[in-house]
């Protein structure tokens, strides 16, 4: 997996910071999440295709997390794309898209198809033969969703050694890879386990952003591999992310903590503060492994 931060930061767009969005890119599949103002001109800015994302992904209707939809939609278009484009988000983003849309006249050339989300259980909305997407339901001003990524367990690896010593045809390799075994000519079967390696573990991503301490989440992302979780305030705040129903850096490090989160990734910074690496501090006073977002970073795990 490849993330690459578009922008990370909370509330208003600056010179010099973005707000939320960014590029989750697995097993070759583009999945951009959330698109905040500017989201376009970062995609640019990191050379980014906009002709692989097939699939946005908006954990909720407050404008910097994706007031920068339509102009991306409309991009798209300007483009002659001719690929189908699906949105995930809360129920009310297909009218306000359709409405700018319309009254802009600026209609697509391709299929625009929007998936709308209300239920406040966890449920799966995106799923092909590699990757699954899950919700994750955070506690916010709004409706608000968190999203599980999934990698699927790939193919087994073949072991060539072990296949060519028994003389087994290539046109049996896929199915020797898919764990079946082998029937030689002689009548002996083979079991797949010694002509194959183990696939590589599959990993998996979890974002959620914005939201208030909420130890709900933590059946859904036990044992994550990377978690990035809204670290919007310090704890010196705290009394101001319990109004505003956003996180502490603390306590975000106790839900990746708490998860047995293997990785964490703050991001969703007030710009109050003088230093992002007062997030990263105060973390790590309760969980060793903590990474910073930013504008235009990309992480690979």
């Amino acid at each position: 997996m490849k993330l690459t931060i578009l922008g990370c930061y909370a509330a208003t767009p600056r010179t010099f910071t973005n707000p939320t969005s960014q590029i989750l890119d697995i097993k070759n599949r583009l999945f951009l999440i959330d698109c905040g103002e500017g989201t376009q001109v970062q995609l640019r800015k990191n050379k980014i295709r906009f002709s692989k994302i097939n699939h946005i992904f908006i954990s909720h209707l407050h404008g910097d997390h994706f007031f920068g939809l339509v102009g991306l939609v409309s991009t798209f278009t300007l483009l002659n794309r001719t690929t189908d484009l699906h949105i995930y988000g809360p129920k009310g983003i297909k009218e306000i898209i359709k409405l700018q849309l319309r009254l802009s006249n600026s209609w697509t050339n391709y299929g625009l198809f929007f998936h709308e989300l209300e239920s406040l259980e966890s449920e799966i909305i995106f799923e092909d033969e590699k990757v699954l997407v899950k919700t994750i339901p955070l506690k916010h001003r709004v409706y608000t969703n968190g999203f599980l990524f999934q990698e699927k367990i790939g193919d087994r690896k073949l072991n060539l050694d072990a296949v060519q010593n028994y003389e087994i045809e290539s046109c049996y390799y896929q199915k020797i890879k898919n764990g079946k075994d082998i029937t030689l000519e002689d009548g002996r079967v083979i079991e797949n386990e010694k002509l194959t390696f183990d696939p590589i573990p599959a990993k998996n991503y979890a974002f959620c952003s914005d939201t208030v301490y909420n130890e709900a989440m933590l059946p859904i992302i036990e044992n994550i591999d990377v978690l990035y979780h809204e670290s919007t305030f310090l704890q010196s705040e705290e009394n101001l992310a319990k109004k505003t129903l956003h996180s502490t850096a603390k306590e975000a490090a106790t839900i990746a903590l708490k998860a047995n989160a293997k990785q964490l990734i703050l991001g969703h910074y007030s710009t109050r503060y003088e230093s992002i690496e007062l997030f990263k501090e105060e973390a790590e006073t309760i969980f060793p492994e903590v990474l910073l977002a930013d504008d235009g970073k990309s992480f690979e795990f």
